[in-house]
């Protein structure tokens, strides 16, 4: 008899757990494939590991060197998927299911260390600006930081994507520089705790950073403290006990739910049934309801269609779900797997029997269900359940009940504001999908569903081709809704880093207000030498590096010149009784060659560190430039970012920003902007 193995939890630098106690079945065939641990967990030990360890292992990096630490990880998981890929098919998923989840995680993890690289500076100090001028004399300004908040996170994840759900929590608030403990849900935690000894085995991410917790979390929340953060995906309902924890509370402890909803997609009444949106819309439906058996909590439940159509959809939506092969993902043909475990299976089943009251059955388990595969009939797999609701304003379970499976409800409506009244009544939702091809419906309806749904899809052909479907959040975008789907936020690129940051105010002088940000204010002490900025190297630059060049006057010639390089022969330019009678009174200079000839008052041309400038920000043009004006500017190093990049000759190099601010001969600003430069470190 093979002895099924006891799962361990990861916590105070080793692993715990040698007693087995509760099963956990294959959703395939019933068979066990591991216990969770049947000793208790510490949690003082737990938190205890992550403040003394953790923390100070993250601080002595910069966001720069965890966001490349989360790009180490991601391809040494992603070199080890296969084995995720064996582990997975016990969970009921597919190999697409479990390619959401597996490659979905590591793609997570790369995401996040691209934003890091590219949008996080080389400190632990992200200055959100820009600063406000808080006095007359430009003595007193203030702005707003971002640190790391010093505390724990404390993940706890639903069953559906045991590797995506644990990762995409962790890549932001890593490389927020925060530790977290990481609790999956007990039915396919044997996936997440062989995701998690790979990541300690890698040696990538330093002690303390992730610890895991298999079973429940006993006393831990009580344990929190106000620096400390929580998170929270899975239904509604426990995410509303968790939200109203006592001590969440009294410590004012920030909470963040993505709960499941009843998302809908619309089909709009521009489409019929020849149009290639109707196409996509069945395809969708059908989709959503089959990926994962339907347990996603972006999963369409509600199809609300035009009542003309309804009959048209339900036939397509029959003759697809038809053709769709259930059974064990290792089957070939087979398309859908099982729910994660019988409790699910029951669940569903439960919640189908309420959402059929006064309802009718499209297709169903009556409709040939009959899985494949050997030890099947032991398995959690549920059939494919469409129904009917004809009175959607008049039937609130369709809109109050989920059924967490393949599972979804057709409803037809009259015109596009009745489609969008009934979208409104699921009470917030993570994502909703329109299907139109009319920019005006699109127009007219995504301001209304916006206020009742954190993500959007409007899917038309063009879109399709590249359109990664109605339930896939990505990293980019925010992941989350109002209402029922918990009024929380994750993913969402940056936002979900500085979710894990404390934002505090920063009221002082541009001196120090510059050493506090890490980036040169107008008005702060500079640095100025003989050493152009340009010939110094990234390691030896400083922040308030400054130079102020020469001058140079402005001739009728400069601009006649500059006007047949470029082409442009605007009025303001050339005509000389045209420009008389604007609000400038005279012809002035084109503003880019106002940009170009400060260009040419502050570069050093001769080879040195400066490899490239690669783009401008905040250009403005401040006031007009005319004959005769006199412009000179400052350059002045406003921000360092070492990327530890190298190029093919090994030669490290870093990005620098540079403050350039033009005036006039009276001293008055005419144009501002900063320069993005890639300058090279000293070999």
């Amino acid at each position: 008899m093979t002895t099924m193995p006891t799962l361990q939890s990861y916590i105070g630098g080793r692993w715990i757990g040698a007693q087995a106690a509760q099963p956990l079945a294959s959703a395939i065939n019933g068979r066990i494939v591991a216990h969770t641990h049947a000793e208790a967990i510490d949690f003082g030990e737990a938190l205890m590991h992550a403040r003394r360890k953790g923390i100070p292992a993250l601080m002595a990096m910069d966001f720069q060197e965890r966001a490349a630490r989360l790009k180490a990880l991601a391809g040494y998981l992603a070199e080890r998927k296969e084995q995720l890929y064996t582990i997975s098919h016990h969970t009921g998923a597919t190999r697409a299911d479990s390619w959401i989840d597996i490659e979905g995680g590591t793609g997570t993890l790369h995401a996040y260390a691209g934003m890091g690289s590219n949008e996080l500076p080389s400190g632990n100090v992200l200055h959100e600006g820009p600063p406000v001028q808080l006095g007359k004399q430009g003595k007193f300004f203030g702005t707003h930081i971002l640190v790391p908040r010093g505390g724990v996170a404390v993940h706890i994840n639903a069953f559906n994507f045991p590797v995506w759900g644990l990762l995409e929590k962790f890549a932001p608030t890593f490389l927020a520089g925060m530790p977290c403990i990481a609790k999956p849900a007990t039915a396919t935690s044997y996936l997440t705790e062989a995701m998690v000894r790979m990541v300690q085995e890698s040696g990538i991410i330093p002690e303390g950073s992730l610890q895991l917790v298999i079973g429940g979390t006993g006393d831990l929340l009580d344990r929190l403290e106000g620096s400390d953060v929580v998170t929270f995906t899975g239904s509604a309902d426990t995410a509303a006990k968790l939200r109203a924890h006592p001590n969440l509370i009294r410590q004012s402890i920030p909470f963040n739910a993505e709960a499941d909803s009843l998302n809908c997609a619309i089909l709009a009444p521009d489409v019929t049934p020849d149009d290639e949106e109707f196409d996509l819309f069945v395809k969708e439906v059908v989709r959503e309801m089959t990926i994962k058996a339907g347990q996603k909590c972006t999963a369409i439940r509600r199809a609300i269609v035009p009542h003309q159509h309804l009959d048209a959809v339900a036939q397509r939506l029959r003759e697809r779900l038809a053709k769709t092969v259930i059974g064990d993902p290792s089957r070939e043909g087979v398309k859908m797997g099982a729910l994660a475990s019988q409790a699910q299976q029951a669940d569903v089943a439960e919640r189908v029997a309420l959402l059929s009251q006064g309802n009718e059955v499209v297709f169903g388990a009556k409709d040939g269900f009959n899985p494949v595969g050997d030890g099947v009939g032991e398995g959690a797999f549920f059939a494919p359940t469409l129904l009917l609701c004809r009175d959607a304003f008049g039937n609130d379970k369709v809109h109050d009940v989920e059924a967490f499976g393949p599972v979804s409800t057709l409803m037809p409506y009259g015109d596009i504001d009745e489609a969008l009244a009934l979208a409104a009544k699921g009470r917030g939702s993570l994502v909703g999908s329109l299907f139109t091809r009319d920019p005006k419906i699109a127009a007219k309806a995504v301001p209304v569903a916006a206020m009742h749904h954190g993500r959007i899809l409007v899917l038309d052909r063009e879109a399709a081709a590249e359109s990664t479907g109605h339930g896939s959040p990505l990293p980019a975008l925010k992941h989350g809704g109002p209402g029922r789907a918990g009024g929380g936020e994750e993913l969402g690129g940056l936002r979900a880093v500085t979710h894990y940051l404390q934002r505090t105010a920063v009221q002082g002088s541009p001196t120090m207000l510059m050493a506090v940000t890490g980036e040169y204010l107008r008005g702060a002490a500079i640095n100025e030498s003989e050493i152009h900025p340009f010939r110094r190297h990234f390691d030896d630059l400083q922040v308030g590096d400054s130079l102020l060049t020469h001058r140079r006057t402005v001739t009728e010639a400069d601009i006649v010149a500059f006007g047949g390089l470029s082409g442009d022969y605007f009025y303001m330019h050339f005509d000389e009784i045209a420009a008389r009678e604007t609000q400038f009174g005279k012809r002035i200079a084109h503003g880019y060659f106002v940009l170009s000839a400060a260009a040419g008052l502050f570069v050093s041309p001769a080879p040195g560190p400066v490899l490239a400038n690669y783009g401008l920000d905040t250009l403005r043009f401040v006031k007009p430039v005319g004959i005769g004006d006199t412009i000179q500017a400052r350059l002045t190093c406003k921000r360092k970012i070492d990327r530890r990049r190298k190029d093919p000759k090994g030669v490290g190099q870093g990005v620098v920003a540079w403050d350039v601010a033009v005036t006039n001969q009276n001293g008055e600003l005419v144009a501002s902007y900063d320069i993005l430069t890639l300058v090279s470190k000293r070999a």
